[in-house]
């Protein structure tokens, strides 16, 4: 692999790379999707996300409705498109955070004298060591009601998961022949980490980030549902299934809507990530077409 082949072809060309795959396609309509709900949400709902209407209650799909209405009235579509907010919102910060986090941990881990980047490792493997949840839970109980509690606990835990992967692809990435011929000729540390080094763990990097963003949907459901989420009247996703959870057998179409955006979400990320890595990685791409046996 040369210098830069990971992603040195340019954000245009990724994309373009991405829209190729069947996975990339099928995660970018995915996202794009939960995008295009949270934006229409802040202009937009049907109904008002909080209005209760008791006239309404347990209203049923397709009709004044689109997707029904809960046991108070609360139309059930609104609350799906303004819970797509928080969700976007907790996915794309704590999939920064963990960003920042891992590529710092990771190169502090590679780069600086051998004493100082043995100390970064043991410092992960210990901050591994602690549940990622357990760590939401606590800060989620201290700071009530605050969505950047659950940001900064989610993109701690996962930025921490990230740099000891990223690590591992650094480190092969050093003993290569075109990083080690770069040293000899003199180049400094910031140009091998900017032409060599990070477009070079880029395939594994867009890989995590977007597990990371996929967990943090999760946790951010999880979380909502046991009343640690953003405070009530606010829609969530896992509010929404802790409220409806007790009409599970009576209503159980009611569930399905939170239930399968959360699904949805979560693989449209993850596919994502499968084209991403695909686009980003050289050895992933598709063979170029050549002639053979005198076909044109």
């Amino acid at each position: 692999m040369s210098a830069g082949a990971g992603a040195g072809r340019g954000a245009g060309g990724i994309v373009r790379g991405v829209l190729r795959t069947r996975s990339g396609r099928l995660g970018a309509a995915l996202s794009g999707l939960i995008v295009l709900a949270a934006l229409v949400s802040l202009v937009w709902t049907p109904y008002d996300p909080t209005q209760v209407d008791p006239a309404d209650s347990w209203a049923p799909p397709f009709g004044r409705h689109p997707l029904g209405a809960d046991r108070l009235g609360r139309d059930l579509c609104s609350q799906l498109l303004a819970g797509a907010r928080i969700t976007l919102a907790v996915a794309v910060g704590t999939t920064a955070l963990a960003a920042v986090i891992g590529l710092a941990l990771a190169l502090s881990a590679v780069l600086p004298p051998p004493p100082v980047a043995r100390g970064v490792v043991h410092l992960v493997d210990v901050l591994v060591a602690f549940p990622l949840l357990l760590i939401a839970l606590v800060l989620a109980a201290v700071f009530p009601g605050r969505t950047w509690t659950t940001v900064v606990a989610l993109g701690l835990g996962l930025g921490v998961q990230v740099g000891r992967v990223t690590r591992g692809e650094l480190r092969r990435v050093l003993a290569t022949d075109y990083v080690l011929a770069a040293r000899a000729a003199g180049a400094g540390t910031g140009r091998i980490v900017r032409r060599h080094l990070l477009p070079n763990v880029a395939p594994t990097l867009w890989v995590q980030l977007s597990l990371t963003a996929g967990v943090a949907v999760v946790a951010e459901a999880a979380l909502s549902y046991l009343g640690l989420g953003p405070p009530p009247p606010a829609p969530s996703w896992g509010r929404s299934l802790h409220d409806l959870q007790p009409y599970l057998t009576l209503r159980p179409l009611v569930l399905l809507w939170p239930g399968l955006a959360i699904v949805l979400t979560v693989l449209g990320f993850n596919l994502l990530g499968d084209g991403l890595r695909e686009a980003a990685d050289p050895h992933l791409r598709p063979a170029p077409h050549t002639a053979v046996d005198g076909a044109p």
